[in-house]
């Protein structure tokens, strides 16, 4: 009988309180922040310089991957330095549904209320009826109804109420609506009766050391400061053991799909791995997944001409990109972005990787792997299996198995992109050899 070794992945995705104790948080104050080799993971220096290479190409200014908030890689070009300071357009937008959702928990607001009971009624040129249909909720879901394309001299960031022009029922169109989703930063700042810097440093920044200042509704910081906001979303709103977060179903819908007209959007975040997607400026519902080069369960803040925040809770990582435009006009995702995560798919020295080192093979099918990969051990001379994730993170390992001709793994609930596996013989030689996960 063969031996089915399961790879669960939920080994990974621990809840929040044992990954708090598994992350780094840099130090609130000074440049401390620890890193870790790039060659610890098994990235090799040559596919780096290749990444770096690109990144130049595509206009870069500055890049950072962390591993288990660690710095892995964090690279600037050109003139742009580690104190230097971006926009972060439209990736601004997750950092408001997260000051939403604080203000939701302490109480100033419900985000299902009509956005009416904290600016007044007339706030849009929408029928009375109408308005009063939109919820705060509805900003956050960008389902407000309201005409993402007002004519001129209108535009779709203008936040005037003679430009908030009803369009639809909320809850009836999902539309990319920058005007509309502005009035979520008003909401809140009236609630709470303070200014939406105030606010952001009181809840946000000084819990987690983070600079940065909003300007005409738009956030300015330094890549680090893009990170650590990275950071406090990895660990579901966790900063160490300071819970900024408390409303955990808030953080799971932010973070998930939020309503039924575009799968690839929840509060004001960008997801992956769905099973279709909407693009702004556009009402065509797109078949697949956002980022097909990213891993599934990635969410990220996307803003205009590629700026990046992304998080992949299931290899405990974070990325960051600031710059010009990679190309084209792009508000959210782009071509870029699967392009990058090719890159940041072949960091591994997958190079190196063979059939045959020192003197020890196994046959192994089919690759690239949907569902079962097949091992003969046909000398029942394997000692231990394990599986690596392109980071380096082990995914699976068992060093107690049983003498069987051929062993079964589970690729089933892996997400489409490189694996490393690694064979010890019980004479304690290696194999490892590169998997793809299609």
């Amino acid at each position: 009988m063969k031996q089915k070794l399961l790879l669960v992945l939920s080994i990974i995705l621990i809840n929040s309180s044992v990954k708090s104790q598994s992350l780094y948080f840099p130090p609130l104050t000074g440049t401390t922040w620890d890193s870790i080799l790039p060659s610890s993971i098994g990235y090799c220096q040559p596919r780096i310089d290749s990444l770096y290479n690109y990144l130049v190409a595509k206009n870069t200014k500055s890049f950072i991957i962390l591993k288990d908030g660690k710095r892995v890689l964090e690279k600037y070009f050109g003139t742009y330095t580690k104190d230097s300071a971006f926009y972060w357009a439209s990736a601004s937008k997750s950092l408001a549904s997260f000051i939403t959702g604080m203000a939701q928990q302490k109480g100033f607001i419900n985000i299902n209320n009509p956005v009416s009971t904290y600016l007044g009624t007339g706030w849009t040129i929408a029928p009375l009826i109408k308005e009063n249909m939109i919820t705060v909720k509805h900003l956050l879901e960008m389902t407000s109804g309201l005409d993402d394309a007002p004519p001129l001299p209108c535009d779709n960031e203008d936040t005037a109420k003679t430009c908030l022009i009803y369009k639809a029922n909320a809850a009836t169109r999902w539309a990319y609506h920058t005007g509309a989703y502005r009035k979520v930063q008003d909401v809140v700042s009236n609630a709470a009766a303070l200014n939406y810097n105030t606010l952001t440093t009181n809840w946000i920044k000084t819990h987690i050391g983070m600079g940065g200042i909003w300007s005409q509704q738009v956030y300015y910081s330094k890549a680090r400061d893009m990170a650590r906001f990275g950071l406090l979303n990895l660990n579901k709103g966790i900063w160490n053991a300071d819970t900024l977060m408390k409303d955990s179903m808030y953080f799971k819908t932010m973070t998930n799909t939020s309503q039924p007209l575009n799968n690839s959007y929840g509060y004001l975040w960008w997801l992956n791995g769905k099973s279709s997607f909407m693009a702004p400026q556009s009402q065509l519902v797109f078949p697949g997944t956002l980022m097909s080069n990213a891993p599934s369960d990635m969410y990220c803040a996307l803003g205009k001409n590629d700026q990046k925040i992304y998080i992949v809770p299931s290899q405990n990582i974070v990325i960051v990109r600031q710059g010009n435009t990679a190309g084209g006009f792009n508000l959210a995702a782009s071509s870029f972005d699967n392009t990058l995560w090719d890159y940041i798919n072949k960091l591994t020295c997958v190079t190196s990787i063979n059939e045959k080192e020192n003197e020890v093979t196994y046959l192994s099918y089919p690759n690239p792997v949907k569902t079962d990969l097949t091992i003969e051990n046909e000398k029942q001379t394997i000692e231990k299996i394990s599986i690596y994730d392109v980071l380096g993170n082990t995914l699976f390992t068992n060093s107690k198995l049983q003498d069987e001709a051929n062993i079964n793994l589970d690729f089933s609930s892996f997400s489409k992109g490189v694996y490393v596996l690694e064979i010890e013989n019980k004479k304690h030689s290696v194999l490892r050899k590169k998997i793809i996960k299609d």
